[in-house]
């Protein structure tokens, strides 16, 4: 079993003329963007770097391995071919459900970074945050409950709800006071939930992304309270769940379409070729950068992170398989 190992997968640029079977219709959700993308660049970097003929350890030799960190596939960023006063970068941060919020502060660090790192920049305009459990229903706004995954988990240690949510923007508010973000959103925030968020932060978010079902019915009561607080309404089709464990460990098994780096389940014999352990997908970024005087998305793409194995701050989570 490889211990505590963290993967980071990269999708690399979805716009690239090489990976055009990452484009997706308009109206399907990203997870579908995110997922044939990392499975169309394993399957290119297998393709071109993998000439093994030992099934067990061909994908060392398109991934890169740092200390307890494998890189999958192996990190080759494409930075701007522009001046970095060219471009719009935004920048969405998804943290995933069952995973414990102390993490944030560490995970948020590491995604922002490989951004940084792989667009070649010092700082991006604008974040969108997605706190799990935290849907938006036209029909609700207003008369708002508290969903099955906030209900389940605001009587732990590791609440979903509003203080998890305060401490995990601070960590947003320092990249911001820095110059690193320049403004600060949020996604699936109903006018109740801003009102309660908004008295409990120093950086006020200037952007509310929302997934409207019913083809762009946003309620008055969201409207209002958005002109009045100066947060731009923004709309979204991503899921909520965007990177489920069951198809983290599809995508790096040993299955038709799979990047052959795990084994097929968890228990698998030594025998077996494939890392063995559970999987536990931690967070997933999605970053463009847009010519701003053009309007064309020169760069797209997806980082996202997965444990392998016991997790190093050792508490309990939902979401390994």
């Amino acid at each position: 079993m490889a211990a505590n190992m963290k993967l980071i997968l990269s999708t690399s640029n979805v716009m690239s003329s090489g990976q055009s079977v990452m484009r997706r219709p308009i109206y399907s959700k990203s997870n579908v963007e995110l997922v044939n993308g990392l499975r169309a660049n394993f399957s290119l970097y297998q393709h071109h770097f993998s000439s093994s003929n030992n099934p067990s350890d061909a994908y060392k030799q398109w991934t890169t391995q740092e200390d307890n960190t494998l890189f999958v596939p192996v990190l080759r960023p494409q930075t701007l071919s522009e001046p970095r006063e060219s471009y719009d970068i935004t920048v969405k941060l998804f943290y995933l459900p069952g995973i414990p919020a102390s993490r944030r502060c560490k995970h948020t660090r590491e995604a922002i970074d490989l951004v940084l790192k792989e667009l070649g920049v010092q700082s991006v305009d604008l974040l969108i945050v997605s706190f799990p459990g935290v849907s938006f229903d036209a029909d609700d706004d207003g008369e708002e409950e508290m969903s099955e995954d906030e209900s389940a988990s605001a009587d732990s240690d590791d609440s979903q709800g509003l203080d998890a949510q305060v401490k995990s923007w601070k960590v947003l508010e320092d990249y911001h006071s820095r110059g690193i973000i320049s403004q600060l959103g949020l996604s699936e925030f109903s006018s109740d939930r801003l009102d309660k968020f908004l008295p409990e932060v120093s950086v006020r978010p200037t952007v509310d992304q929302i997934n409207v079902k019913d083809c762009c019915v946003v309620p008055k009561t969201l409207i209002m309270y958005a002109k009045n607080n100066n947060i731009e309404l923004l709309t979204h089709n991503d899921c909520m769940d965007i990177l489920p464990c069951g198809t983290t460990r599809e995508l790096l098994g040993p299955g038709d379409g799979g990047a052959h780096i795990l084994a097929s389940n968890p228990d698998s014999p030594d025998s077996e070729p494939g890392l063995k352990g559970n999987i536990e997908p931690q967070w997933v970024i999605k970053y463009t950068a847009v010519v701003k005087d053009r309007g064309v998305v020169e760069n797209k793409g997806y980082f996202a992170m997965a444990q392998l194995g016991e997790s190093e701050d050792g508490l309990p989570s939902k979401s390994k398989c």
